[in-house]
């Protein structure tokens, strides 16, 4: 089975086979936090919870004493080794502000965890929106465009929001039938509309 590029490529290697098919292998809900500043949106705080299956691979590689948690120094060899080489990849995060692309180009503060034999990522993507007294629009999609890795949310609470208390904001969760890429259409997208509150 092929993972994509989820795990570098030496760890790949030594994984798994080359064969290639045209669905998904891993499977991730995600959720995410919308956090405001006092100028508008600031970023979205992201939670990644990986399949069984995919988890125990990770586990296997990086949980090196065997202890069941990943201490810190194994945080920052997994961030390495299945977490940075996302960033060819855009961290398979997709938003448009307004209708325009938003590229994202880099993360703040990874960390990852193991719960109930889970594997999770919990990353912060930048993404700066001044409020204004009208609304605007951001869409955010987790998409992998080469379909092996597939992308649902939560159904509990599967967006939150923070310091949001001088923004009116609300927000839907559906399908962009529309998408340039083709997988993407089958993923879900939140798009989130917010200004800031008159008076």
């Amino acid at each position: 089975m092929k993972y994509g590029p989820l795990i570098s490529i030496p760890l790949f290697l030594s994984l798994f086979s080359a064969s290639v098919s045209a669905h998904p292998h891993v499977f991730i809900e995600s959720s995410l936090t919308v956090v405001f500043d006092e100028k508008g949106l600031a970023g979205f705080k992201v939670r990644w919870v990986f399949d069984e299956m995919f988890s125990s691979v990770i586990i296997h590689d990086f949980d090196e004493n065997g202890n069941g948690t990943f201490e810190s120094s194994e945080v920052k060899k997994l961030e390495q080794g299945a977490f940075t080489n996302l960033k060819n990849f855009d961290y398979f995060t997709l938003i448009k502000i307004s209708g325009q692309d938003f590229k994202v180009q880099y993360i703040r503060y990874f960390s990852s965890s193991i719960q109930a034999n889970s594997v999770i990522y919990d990353f912060f993507v930048p993404c700066h929106v001044t409020g204004i007294s009208t609304f605007k629009d951001v869409r955010i999609l987790f998409c992998d465009k080469e379909n092996y890795s597939y992308f649902s949310f939560i159904q509990d609470k599967p967006v939150q929001f923070e310091n949001g208390t001088m923004f009116d904001f609300q927000y839907e969760i559906s399908h962009d039938k529309e998408h340039p890429d083709f997988f993407c259409r089958y993923v879900k997208q939140v798009t989130l509309r917010f200004r800031k509150k008159n008076g």
